[in-house]
């Protein structure tokens, strides 16, 4: 059978084509072309004011403009290479106080040999595997000045690189049986005062005698339920925010997953109310400032300094911002010259950075009673008694919006025993000052 004059021609235009470059060539089912449903990014990216899209919508990394930034450059070893044992325990370090995912931060001093992301990241991160820093940077995790990159992103001289770090997979958590004190539960939360000198979450060798074995004794065999399964990838389950060993005080835990994302929104969003009291070293004046200082790392890696911050007006310096108001004033004439006068302040945190008091407070000249790492001395009263061993800061007050109702929780959290033996002794000075401030709560609800 012959091919008919229209096949004929179809079959002479092919045999043209095929010599002809392929720019040259007419584009195939052009008209589809044209109206093809343009491709959505799977990505989506939130906008923030004066920024570059950073940060896919659906993300779980956080906002990479409030998180902790760890500065590579500052962990490089004679030779260029980073001190991975050094790196891990930085983000560890980090990871324990910060209630965002801390970033490694990169900045190229020169072009690479190779300038895929993925590979570079590879040799830098070495504790990691190229497998898990893809899955991290597909997800969303890694920024090249200040946009979401990809695994074959090509890096140049001069770029930004920064990197999340996701906490570890958790491990399975030993119920214990530990007292705790609860002051609201329900099916989607549980909110408890913390006493001193136990961790909220295991962390580096201490994996156990921490508020999360408690909480999982307490499900078993009191409450029933148990605690948010993010804590199934991210190591801290029902985690929402956290405590200093030593401070005492209101914290939250979440049992619900969905309940555990919309609560740290309201951390993070910073509408949550959170009051906290200290005894400080020192006359507090004026009655009420607002302490605005940015919080870094200690500059000195040394041990001992690695895990003080301090207040640093370089790229390391994160916003902080601490309203201080004085409750009372103490000067007691029986104790040495320089130790006399103390004061009792209510703190209202409007960030949420790493020993944020204590820093602020320090910085100003008021170092907390019993806060060594920052000035602080032991309170010793005239008997020779050391009232309290610790840091006294105590977390008097958390209100937040109940994430399934809408409701209004306040949950208020009596002081303890050393805090209050503390107050009291000063109380009994010569010369005590109380101070009239708006905003502050009644020092009764503390049980003051």
């Amino acid at each position: 059978m012959q091919p008919g004059p229209r096949s004929r021609k179809l079959m002479a235009k092919h045999r043209r084509m095929r010599h002809l470059p392929k720019r040259t060539r007419p584009r195939r089912n052009h008209r589809l072309k044209r109206n093809r449903r343009p491709m959505v990014n799977r990505h989506r990216r939130s906008r923030i004011p004066g920024r570059a899209d950073e940060v896919p919508a659906e993300s779980d990394f956080g906002d990479e403009s409030l998180a902790p930034v760890i500065n590579a450059e500052e962990l490089v070893r004679p030779g260029g290479k980073i001190d991975p044992d050094e790196l891990r325990s930085r983000i560890e370090s980090v990871r324990e106080d910060s209630e965002l995912m801390p970033r490694i931060q990169f900045v190229l001093s020169r072009d690479l040999n190779e300038p895929r992301l993925d590979r570079y990241l590879t040799s830098r991160v070495r504790f990691l595997s190229r497998s898990q820093l893809q899955r991290i940077v597909e997800a969303g995790g890694a920024t090249v000045n200040g946009r979401i990159a990809k695994s074959s992103t090509r890096l140049k001289r001069g770029d930004t690189l920064r990197l999340a770090i996701p906490p570890p997979v958790s491990k399975d958590i030993k119920p214990q049986e530990i007292p705790i004190n609860v002051l609201y539960e329900d099916a989607f939360l549980i909110v408890l005062n913390k006493q001193p000198g136990i961790i909220v979450h295991p962390a580096r060798s201490e994996q156990e005698g921490t508020l999360i074995n408690a909480l999982a004794w307490h499900f078993a065999h009191v409450s029933g339920g148990g605690l948010s399964p993010v804590g199934e990838d991210l190591a801290r389950p029902g985690v929402v925010h956290r405590l200093d060993r030593d401070t005492s005080g209101c914290i939250l835990f979440a049992k619900d997953e969905e309940i555990h994302w919309k609560l740290g929104s309201q951390f993070e969003q910073r509408t949550v109310d959170k009051r906290y009291l200290a005894v400080v070293h020192g006359r507090v004046e004026p009655e009420v400032q607002v302490i605005d200082a940015p919080i870094g790392p200690h500059p000195s890696r040394a041990k001992g300094y690695r895990e003080k911050m301090v207040v640093r007006h370089d790229d390391l310096g994160k916003p902080s911002v601490t309203i201080c108001r004085v409750r009372e004033r103490y000067r007691d004439h029986r104790r040495a010259v320089g130790d006399q006068d103390f004061t009792l302040v209510e703190l209202e945190l409007k960030t949420g950075r790493t020993h944020q008091i204590r820093v602020h407070l320090s910085d100003e000249g008021w170092p907390i009673v019993g806060d060594s790492m920052y000035g602080g001395r032991t309170f010793v009263d005239e008997s020779g008694e050391m009232l309290i061993s610790r840091q006294a800061l105590h977390a008097g007050l958390l209100a937040f919006e109940h994430p399934k109702s809408g409701e209004s929780v306040v949950c208020t959290a009596p002081s303890g025993d050393d805090l209050s033996s503390l107050v009291a002794s000063l109380r009994g000075a010569r010369l005590v000052e109380r101070v009239d401030v708006s905003g502050t709560v009644p020092l009764v609800r503390f049980g003051l």
